[in-house]
């Protein structure tokens, strides 16, 4: 009972060092204590406690309760009669009460009391600790909000200590990476991360050294799963973790949240290239348009057809039997405009399974991509050197095949898609009336009874 024993201080009943270690220990904590004896007699009382309320250790211990103090008159038995039931309760019981600052001003603490036992087992008083509803409502939300994080987000969550290993992930970025939570811990983001692991430790280091970003960044990264890799774009926000604990901000690490983007950014760079593709398709109308030349406005249109979709444009025009001679060209080398090509009535040396005549009896498209041995593979179908992908389609008109044109792109630049075809297809139409119109023009100068 000897703790429990009124005293003009907090602690006044524990006599020499044990008193000055108790008195340290009560009045460092964050939160606000006081102590009861079995009677209801406040014992101790800390600075935390005098703090929220304005009253005194010297002003609050030895008084009964909070009558006539720290509560109003008809408020004050109800709480010591709460507070005094956690004596013979089990467990801590919390609760909500009215008190009264020292000014005279009202406040809501959430209080959690629990019982004191003397060395007889009999019961001996009750300690409370007790902080501002609002305070504690913010506690509780920084704890539910990181329990939320960590378990139900829709979004990664990963924190990176100031090493840059991760040391906590969520559920989401487990999934995301395509490993376990346990997993990435205390590894290199390298060891996951197959490209893009340099931009984000930087964004990382960053963010320790200068502080959080003012706005999310998108970071594309290649990732190491047991499926391969897969490459993602993240947009990413990072926030900089420091210590409350500290007199002097000290960092943590950096929280990093991420969301998975790819399937938008892929979507509106396609909308891009869609775009910019048919823009350059009507403006190679409207300048082939001004040709007087229909073999100068096929030329054109290859031109306009070219930018950022190919490197190499070929024009084979139809020569008898499973013959194709070489019409217009790019040239083999640096970049430059469509022309005629000179002594282009030799028959091409294709053999039998070129993708051109394979078109061409097919009445359609062909894709081919040189795989490994590009240099080769270019040379024995007398592509460019640098060709690894081509496409090869029909020219159409009046339901005549009058050749085939081919689109070729070099090893640096993916395989021709789909959506590639589509494009490919619509300039070749184009291109296919241009020749066509110069045909019927020569056949027409060259009638008898007509004028040069």
């Amino acid at each position: 009972m000897s703790a429990f024993t009124g005293s003009a201080s907090a602690t006044a009943s524990v006599p020499g060092a044990g008193a000055d270690l108790l008195a340290a220990l009560l009045d460092g904590m964050d939160a606000a204590l006081c102590a009861f004896d079995a009677d209801g007699t406040v014992t101790h009382w800390n600075r935390e406690a005098e703090r929220i309320l304005g009253w005194s250790a010297a002003e609050a211990v030895g008084r009964r309760g909070f009558e006539g103090w720290a509560a109003r008159s008809a408020d004050a038995e109800e709480t010591l009669r709460r507070l005094m039931g956690a004596m013979s309760g089990p467990g801590r019981q919390v609760h909500e009460l009215a008190l009264l600052r020292k000014d005279g001003g009202r406040v809501l603490v959430r209080s959690q009391a629990a019982g004191v036992r003397g060395a007889d087992g009999s019961p001996a008083g009750v300690y409370c600790a007790f902080s501002e509803v609002h305070v504690q409502l913010d506690l509780e939300r920084s704890v539910a909000l990181s329990e939320a994080l960590f378990e139900d987000a829709s979004w990664g969550v990963v924190l990176v200590d100031a090493d840059l290993r991760p040391a906590m992930v969520n559920g989401h970025a487990a999934r995301a990476f395509g490993t376990g939570r346990t997993a990435l811990l205390g590894r290199p983001l390298g060891d996951v991360v197959v490209h893009g692991a340099e931009e984000l430790e930087a964004a990382l280091q960053h963010v320790l050294a200068e502080g959080t970003p003012p706005a999310p960044a998108e970071v594309w990264v290649t990732l190491r799963t047991s499926t391969g890799e897969r490459r993602r774009c993240w947009r990413s926000g990072f926030l900089l973790l420091s210590s409350p604990m500290a007199e002097e901000p000290v960092p943590l690490g950096v929280a990093w949240l991420f969301q998975d983007v790819t399937e938008e950014r892929l979507a509106a760079r396609e909308a891009d290239r869609l775009r910019f593709r048919w823009s350059q398709l009507h403006r190679a109308g409207a300048a082939a348009a001004e040709c007087e030349d229909p073999a100068e406005a096929a030329a054109v249109l290859l031109d306009f057809a070219l930018a950022g979709f190919a490197d190499h444009a070929l024009v084979d025009r139809v020569a008898g039997e499973r013959r194709l001679t070489r019409a217009l060209a790019t040239p083999a080398g640096a970049p430059g405009p469509a022309s005629p090509v000179v002594g282009g009535g030799i028959p091409l040396r294709y053999g039998p399974r070129h993708p051109a005549l394979q078109a061409w009896d097919r009445v359609g498209t062909v894709r081919a991509s040189a795989g490994r041995t590009a240099e080769v593979w270019a040379e024995a179908h007398q592509w460019p050197a640098d060709a690894a992908h081509a496409v090869c389609v029909t020219l159409r008109s009046r339901g005549r095949t009058l050749g085939v044109v081919t689109f070729l792109r070099a090893a640096c630049r993916r395989p021709f898609e789909r959506e590639d075809v589509v494009f490919a297809e619509a300039v070749a139409s184009r291109v296919a009336s241009a020749l066509d119109l110069g045909e019927r023009t020569d056949a027409v100068q060259e009638a008898p009874g007509r004028s040069a």
